[in-house]
């Protein structure tokens, strides 16, 4: 894990104790209306089960926390580091990141088990300002996998010819404008009068290493979309052809297009697409999602404009050069304080707001930061060592733990990936 670059979110020990019980509870909230059998299939290897899920994130505060800082601590379980350490090279073997599905046992009442023992023996550490760092970066770690649950069970019940669901349906806002069709300043773009931006962690609350250092990037003149693209929109480019037509592609995302006879956004089928409340109406104002970069930027291409790079991005949410930055955490995800939120279905719904719809691929490859310098440790293997061949992805989806929607904030995944909530909002140079 990666060491903060500034204090950790909570204000004092009380809030960071609160924001532990909290974020623990949620995660099992969320894999509550699975039963084991869904909770232990893996449909590939990208995704996790939902039970591996319950267990590595008590793995990391056994691990980090208890292990190393808890006074007279004993694991609960010799074996169990060994099925549920994902990639720490530093903390020795592994199952196979392929195979983990294959775990049978231990049984999700005995993972929740474990998880009961190790919050037990966490109480000890709550109020420890020596441990607080440490325990911001595991709640931040544990907010990660409760996205990454929910979209890899999507997946694993996406397998299923029945189109289970995990939740009933709820109806979606709607939203949207063709961000085809020409617009002025005042409406569909917002526009950057380019030079040099501020990039990365200002140092207000929690962060992890990838965020910074802060540093200066010179920019261009260009306009950023208010609205994500949509499934309209998206319709459009299937029925001109856009999956047909070589010039719009990288040579990667062609052969990626034609080794996988891909034709339209995973989970589409005819009208529908496939959701946690299983197979329903697919509405075609709110915001397409599960594309990979290379149908990001066909489309954009398609459509005549571009990818943003990471700092337009930024910048435009930071309110660099422009006026008020847009609004962060004011639509989609779960608040930690707000059960009701908890048993939800993830939906994008559309909107102006930067931030909780869709993650929006940016054109720019997910390198470190001038000046960066992984941690020392187990805790270093984090982010740096996968710097190398994916995308930077800005602004959290339907999925993400509120608290996550800030400006620095890079998330990062292979051209050809899709499982997650991705999307696309548009570019342009002025």
């Amino acid at each position: 894990m990666p060491q903060p670059e500034a204090a950790p979110r909570a204000e004092n020990a009380s809030n960071l104790a609160g924001d532990f019980r909290c974020t623990r509870t949620l995660t099992e909230a969320l894999a509550a209306p699975l039963s084991d059998a869904d909770a232990t299939i893996q449909s590939m290897e990208d995704a996790s089960p939902a039970k591996w899920h319950l267990a590595h994130t008590t793995w990391f505060w056994e691990t980090f926390l208890l292990r190393d800082h808890g006074s007279g601590y004993r694991l609960y379980r010799e074996d169990w580091p060994y099925l549920f350490n994902s990639y720490y090279e530093a903390e020795g073997e592994r199952v196979a990141r392929g195979r983990r599905g294959m775990l049978s046992r231990p049984t999700t009442t005995e993972i929740l088990e474990w998880r009961a023992h190790v919050d037990a023996a966490m109480e000890g550490l709550l109020d420890d300002p020596d441990c607080a760092p440490l325990i911001a970066l595991g709640i931040a770690h544990e907010q990660q996998h409760q996205e990454l649950l929910l979209t890899d069970i999507k997946h694993a019940l996406f397998q299923n010819p029945l189109g289970p669901a995990m939740w009933p349906t709820s109806p979606s806002p709607r939203a949207g404008e063709d961000l085809r069709q020409p617009a002025d300043d005042g409406s569909g773009w917002r526009t950057h009068p380019g030079g040099v931006a501020l990039i990365g962690h200002d140092g207000e609350g929690f962060a992890f290493d990838n965020e910074g250092p802060r540093h200066r990037v010179l920019l261009e003149p260009f306009a950023l979309a208010r609205r994500l693209v949509t499934n309209r929109e998206w319709d459009e480019f299937i029925a001109d052809g856009g999956y047909r037509e070589a010039r719009l592609w990288l040579s990667d995302g062609w052969a990626w297009v034609n080794r996988h006879a891909v034709e339209a956004p995973l989970y589409w089928r005819e009208g529908e697409q496939f959701t946690h409340a299983g197979w329903q109406p697919r509405d075609p104002e709110t915001p397409v999602t599960h594309i990979s970069y290379y149908e990001a930027d066909a489309f954009a291409t398609w459509a005549g404009a571009r990818l943003p790079t990471e700092f337009e991005w930024e910048a435009i949410a930071r309110g660099q050069h422009e006026g008020d930055a847009p609004a962060h955490d004011s639509a989609g995800g779960h608040q930690l304080d707000d059960p009701a939120s908890w048993a939800a279905p993830p939906l994008p719904i559309g909107g102006t707001e930067l931030f909780g719809d869709c993650w929006q691929f940016t054109r720019s490859a997910y390198l470190p930061y001038p000046r960066f310098a992984p941690a020392a440790g187990a805790v270093g293997e984090y982010n740096g060592k996968f710097m190398s061949g994916q995308f930077v992805l800005k602004g959290a989806s339907c999925a993400t733990v509120r608290g996550h929607s800030r400006a620095s904030y890079r998330n990062f995944f292979y051209p050809h990936q899709r499982w997650q909530f991705t999307g696309l909002r548009l570019a342009r140079d002025i």
